[in-house]
């Protein structure tokens, strides 16, 4: 097959960047796969391109390039087709709308895939038939969208050929609250290959965690639960890991909790790690106290770099990785003692967190790239194989699936939005 992916800016870092290099290097061996990037803002990548794909991009923001397109007057337009609801709206203008359109018609593939919602209604507004198939993927979650967005969603998504999320909860909620007849919901998590480096010391006296540094992720909880951890075990150590848009904020007031709670020798903002492997690799147990998580890519690879992870038990991810009590510990979110409770727990008995190592090594197999792969493989060979049969083209058809499950929490009659659209289209 020939694949294309759409990404937002595969110049940056970021974990849809990151699984993303990581699918197409595994299809790659297989297939023809090329990364078509929105956005150029570097010279080079700061992750690798996967060996066999093909990386280029539609807009340039290298202000140095001679191909730069940051005094294009249309750059300075809003975009129209990039839905608003999209968080990265702002970014998006007249421009990227047409770049983007003009390589969706052009595209010489057989399956293309969209990897944020704003890319994905792109994806189905140029749906046609005869086209490629048209795959959107949600690396967040439904409920985390704005009400703009999910209406935009509802109304477009239904010109898709399939819809992958990372989670099954996340595929019952878009199976529940959408109706998008003939499109294909399906949960493939995303893949984290195997380490690079040795598997975790179960000894070792440092607890890790890793993420961006925004308010969702609580690293303020995690902070007066390893107060109560460093004043019963003083040799333990935590390492937190990770930047962010406007994260110097965060880090300063992190700092200061820290010097607050005089854990100055306990508790350290370590900033980024790329790869960070070799830092899980430092530790024996991993932590994660977000109050939501779409996926949680940082669990699976502490865990295959064979850490136990105390998550708390927060949509929608850490539930369908985790095994509570075997891989790892599921605590209530922002539940301080329940979190230092579960790490002392590890703490205190080498041989429990010893056998809880090996069990998150081996049950995170089920998370490699391999076994990803295939899965989006057997999806997309039934799409290309069936053709559009399931895609509801034509003008009248989408008109009905905007009236009919579409909108969401629609503020009039069914029948009586039906009854004017059918009249339109006589």
């Amino acid at each position: 097959m020939r694949i294309s992916f759409l990404l937002h800016n595969g110049y940056h870092i970021g974990g849809t960047i990151r699984t993303t290099f990581t699918l197409a290097q595994e299809l790659a061996a297989r297939h023809e796969v090329e990364i078509v990037s929105v956005f150029r803002h570097r010279d080079a990548p700061i992750l690798d391109v996967p060996e066999g794909v093909t990386l280029r991009h539609l807009v340039d923001l290298r202000r140095k390039s001679p191909g730069y397109d940051g005094g294009h007057p249309d750059f300075a337009r809003p975009a129209k087709v990039f839905p608003r609801g999209d968080g990265r709206w702002k970014q998006y203008s007249a421009l990227t709308d047409a770049r983007i359109g003009d390589h969706l018609r052009a595209v010489e593939a057989d399956v293309v895939v969209g990897t944020r919602p704003g890319l994905n209604v792109h994806l189905a507004k140029e749906a046609r038939p005869g086209g490629p198939v048209l795959v959107g993927q949600e690396h967040l979650i439904l409920d985390g969208h704005t009400y703009r967005l999910r209406r935009e969603i509802g109304h477009q998504y239904a010109l898709l050929d399939a819809l992958t999320t990372v989670t099954e909860a996340d595929a019952r909620a878009y199976r529940n609250r959408l109706r998008l007849p003939g499109v294909r919901i399906d949960a493939v998590p995303n893949s984290v290959p195997a380490p690079s480096v040795p598997p975790a010391d179960p000894a070792a006296k440092v607890v890790v965690a890793a993420g961006r540094l925004i308010p969702v992720k609580r690293y303020d909880v995690l902070i007066d639960a390893f107060a109560e951890v460093a004043a019963a075990r003083p040799d333990w150590k935590l390492r937190i890991y990770g930047t962010g848009d406007a994260s110097d904020n965060l880090r300063k007031a992190l700092a200061r909790q820290i010097e607050r709670r005089g854990l100055g020798e306990h508790v350290f903002l370590m900033g980024t790690a790329n790869p960070m492997e070799p830092e899980w690799a430092k530790g024996s147990i991993a932590a994660v106290t977000s109050q939501r998580e779409s996926f949680g890519m940082t669990i699976v690879e502490a865990m295959r770099c064979g850490l136990p992870v105390v998550s708390t038990d927060c949509p929608h991810g850490p539930r369908e990785i985790i095994e509570d009590g075997v891989d790892g510990r599921l605590v209530p979110v922002d539940d301080v003692p329940a979190i230092a409770g579960a790490l002392l727990a590890l703490i205190d008995d080498d041989g429990l967190r010893e056998k809880a190592a090996r069990a998150a090594r081996t049950s995170s197999e089920r998370f490699d790239p391999a076994r990803i792969a295939t899965r989006h493989e057997e999806i997309w060979t039934e799409l290309v194989t069936r053709g559009h049969a399931g895609r509801a083209h034509g003008r009248l058809g989408d008109a009905l699936h905007r009236a009919a499950g579409g909108v969401i929490d629609a503020g009039y009659s069914l029948k009586a939005r039906i009854g004017r659209l059918v009249r339109r289209f006589r």
